[in-house]
Formats: C-alpha cells, sequence, structure tokens
C-alpha cells in the first residue's frame, strides 16, 4: 500500500495521472485537451539523466504559471494542467511521448527540453495541428515560415552565438576563437551559428571539436580545442559535459574565456562549476531571474515560492513560467462563451500584436513564430552569475 501511494504521489506531482473522465469532457473537445472544467497540455522533457535538471526547471516554472492562474480562477472557468513525461533527452522516446500525449488528448505541448528531441517531435505535432509551444532551444528547425502551430519564446541560437562573437570581438579585440559542441543537431545549429557570425567578420575558427550527447566524453576533445590556441572558446552543449570541459581545461591550463549558449541550464552548471566557475559567459534569452523590477519576475518568484519554497529563482524556471504565462495571456483573450480551440489559440497569438508578460514583450506574426529577439549576457562572479552589458578583461 505504501508503494502505491508513492507513485500515485509521484504521478500527482508529475502530472501523470490520466485527465478528466468523459463525464466531465461536456462543453469541450476531449481530444483537443479541453474539458468542462479544465485544459490539459503536454510535456515531453528530459526529467532524469544529464540533461534533467533543464527539463525539471521548465516544468516547474510551468507549473508555477499554471498555478498561479488556477489561484486566480483558471481561464474563463477552466483550469490548466500539465501531463509531463520523461524522454530522457532522446530524440526517439521524444516521439513516443508526444504521440502517447497527443492521444491522450492535450491542447497543445509545451516546454519541450532539446533540439534533437523537438526535431524528433515537432513533426508529430504539425501531423496532428496540436500547437507546439516554449520549446527550449533556439534552433532554426523551429523557426520555419510554414510552421504556424509551433510558438517559440526565445530569441534564436543564430542571434545568441552572434551576440558572443560581437562581444568577444568588440569588447575583448579577440580574434583566435574556438567552438566545443554537443554532436547532434543542437550543436550543429549553435556551430552554424557562430561560422555564419564569424564568416560576418571574415574571420576563421581556429579548432572546433566535439562530443557525443548524454556522455561525458570530452576530453579528447578537449586537447583538439587546445591545438588552436584559443583565445575563448564557444561552447554548445548541456550542463554536465559542459562542467567536465571547463574544469579540465582549467586543470591543463588552457587559458581561454568560455561562452556558453543559454541551453546549458545556467544554475545547474554554477552548481556543477563551483570554484572553477568564475569567469564563465553564459548568454540568456530571459530577463535576470533576479530582478524584481521587472514585474514579470517578480510575479515569477512570487508563483515559484507557491509551487516550491524551496527552490531558488533561475534562468530555466523563469523561461518555463513566462513560456507558462503566455498560454494563460493568450487563452483569457479568447472568447470567454466558446471553448478554445488549437486553432483559435493560434489566431489569438498571431492577431493580437504585442503581449507584454510583464516586462518581457512578445509578438508573433503570420510567417514569424518566434516572440522574442532578445538576448542578455551574464557572467559568473565570486560564486553567482550577475548580468552585464560587455565583457571585461
Amino acid at each position: 500500500m505504501r508503494r502505491w501511494l508513492f507513485l500515485l504521489a509521484a504521478a500527482l506531482a508529475a502530472g501523470t495521472l490520466p485527465g478528466p473522465s468523459a463525464s466531465a469532457q461536456q462543453g469541450g473537445s476531449a481530444t483537443e485537451g479541453v474539458y468542462a472544467d479544465s485544459i490539459v497540455f503536454g510535456q515531453s522533457a528530459a526529467l532524469d539523466g544529464p540533461a534533467g535538471e533543464l527539463g525539471r526547471n521548465m516544468n516547474l516554472g510551468i507549473r508555477a504559471a499554471f498555478e498561479e492562474a488556477n489561484r486566480e480562477g483558471g481561464v474563463h472557468g477552466r483550469l490548466l494542467r500539465l501531463r509531463a513525461r520523461d524522454d530522457g533527452y532522446e530524440p526517439e522516446q521524444a516521439a513516443v511521448n508526444t504521440r502517447e500525449l497527443i492521444a491522450l488528448g492535450v491542447f497543445g505541448l509545451i516546454g519541450a527540453v532539446g533540439t534533437p528531441t523537438s526535431n524528433a517531435a515537432e513533426p508529430v505535432a504539425r501531423e496532428f495541428a496540436v500547437p507546439y509551444i516554449g520549446a527550449f532551444t533556439g534552433a532554426g528547425l523551429l523557426r520555419q515560415p510554414d510552421q504556424r502551430h509551433v510558438v517559440n519564446l526565445r530569441a534564436s541560437y543564430d542571434q545568441e552565438t552572434k551576440e558572443m562573437v560581437d562581444r568577444l570581438v568588440e569588447d575583448l579585440g579577440f580574434r583566435r576563437i574556438a567552438v566545443f559542441y554537443q554532436n547532434d543537431s543542437y550543436g550543429q545549429a549553435g556551430l552554424n551559428g557562430v561560422r555564419r557570425a564569424m564568416d560576418s567578420r571574415r574571420m576563421e575558427l581556429v579548432s572546433e571539436a566535439a562530443y557525443m550527447r548524454n556522455t561525458l566524453a570530452v576530453k579528447q576533445g578537449l586537447l583538439d580545442i587546445r591545438e588552436g590556441n584559443p583565445q575563448a572558446v564557444i561552447i554548445i552543449g548541456a550542463y554536465a559535459p559542459v562542467a567536465h570541459f571547463i574544469r579540465w581545461a582549467r586543470k591543463i591550463g588552457l587559458d581561454a574565456v568560455f561562452v556558453n549558449i543559454s541551453f546549458v541550464g545556467s544554475s545547474a552548471l554554477l552548481d556543477d562549476l563551483g570554484r572553477a566557475g568564475d569567469g564563465v559567459v553564459v548568454t540568456q534569452v530571459v530577463p535576470f531571474p533576479g530582478d524584481t523590477n521587472i514585474p514579470a519576475v517578480a510575479r515569477y518568484q512570487a508563483a515559484l515560492r507557491e509551487v516550491d519554497g524551496r527552490a531558488t529563482p533561475g534562468f530555466v524556471s523563469l523561461e518555463g513560467y513566462l513560456a507558462g504565462r503566455l498560454v494563460v495571456e493568450a487563452l483569457r483573450a479568447g472568447d470567454a462563451a466558446t471553448p478554445p480551440t488549437r486553432a483559435s489559440f493560434l489566431r489569438t497569438l498571431n492577431d493580437s500584436g504585442p503581449i507584454d508578460l510583464g516586462g518581457f514583450v512578445v509578438e508573433y506574426a503570420e510567417e514569424d513564430n518566434q516572440g522574442s529577439d532578445l538576448v542578455f549576457l551574464t557572467v559568473i562572479r565570486g560564486g553567482r552569475f550577475v548580468p552585464v552589458t560587455r565583457l571585461s578583461g
């Protein structure tokens, strides 16, 4: 009995229990995840393994936004629910989870984590015309003009990598830049972004190397990177192997500035690096999670405390929260007298003009599914992240 209760509690916490019964489905379409008393969303993300911290924090942020709305009565009388499934940051499982969530009846898919997983899951969402919302990736494969079912919150990897190269060249005067990347579609997207930024300046990488996803096999790549004697290494990876790479780089005396893309998972990277983190740079696509002068951040912190009083504010859970808030605002903008549909939800986003989430503004159009173009700069100093506007020596 205790084991059963434990599993039940875990399922409730993860949002994996079945949705409302057929008797509760009046007033909406069960196949579209709309019920008389609720609207159900699905999430397939890494909840365990080397990238698990990313999925857990996206999930936490989304739930904070949904539960905040639910405390206010939900959306036109319907509460927001989230079903979450672990894909381990593996594309095949992400596709399986996505099909199963759609078959169970979800209104939309939200908070996917990663480029390779989105590359596998998005075509499934497209097949069934299910909104694919707020994926934790800046890859171009989700930013095509005909992907009207895709709703990106964040800036692209091209925008992040351009900011990296601009700051390294203009602020520090660096010319010798290397790239260490994850050997899959995510790493390739970041690598291509860096190359485009370098090409625009008629510069070439001094070295590049890759590692395999969901491993810590970084040492050979580190040695290859060192051969180019770089002044800076742009890293396109996840927090566990990235931290491993940076610690080993410090040990072998590679004197370079390490610059990471937002997907790395800033809080987890900081925890993993410890004292080896000072000077490490991370580009971000959401505001600083400690800046309560921004209304959205103040609301996020309050909502986060309600869900988990022990949780520390961070960039990933803030991104999840903003994705959740976007869903709430779009649904509330719909007709209160008519149950929402997937098509009406997407139409509302495209027709709304700028949507202010509280100092973080997003805007969509018929052939533009990316809400924000903002890129922020942060550096680890004294064991914590600080926001900066430029890099210093």
